[in-house]
């Protein structure tokens, strides 16, 4: 089969510069791509820590447009220390979720962005080596 590699989520939300403002001040998403190719279209690209897939925050463009801002549901980041990024990021104001902790030692940590597009924290310890310098 040749190799597909999947790059880019499309997350509905209401404001793009106030969903943008979240995803890099609050989670720490790295900024690739803020561009206005024609009037009345907008592409966001932001990328999360470590992470080879980004997110698109958009605004006039077909098929993206017509979701509804805060449709999107469990979104998994996939984290080292769940506990520890819960705490981070409720330093910095992200209303989470308590862990919530299943059989084989995963973790999960609920939390939703400013338009209510929700995510998943999750810790698997059989995963720790892809966290490693």
């Amino acid at each position: 089969m040749t190799q597909m590699k999947f790059e880019l989520v499309p997350v509905p939300v209401a404001d793009v510069d106030r969903a943008k403002t979240f995803y890099t001040d609050k989670l720490g998403f790295t900024v690739d791509v803020d561009v206005e190719p024609v009037p009345g279209t907008r592409v966001v690209q932001l990328t999360p820590p470590g992470s080879a897939c980004s997110i698109l925050l958009s605004t006039g463009l077909p098929g993206i447009a017509e979701m509804t801002p805060g449709s999107l549901r469990s979104l998994h980041l996939v984290v080292a220390d769940a506990r520890a990024t819960r705490a981070e990021l409720a330093a910095k104001g992200v209303e989470v979720g308590e862990v919530d902790e299943h059989e084989g030692a995963m973790l999960f940590v609920p939390f939703a962005d400013v338009d209510g597009n929700t995510w998943l924290l999750q810790e698997m310890p059989w995963r720790s080596a892809d966290f490693t310098p």
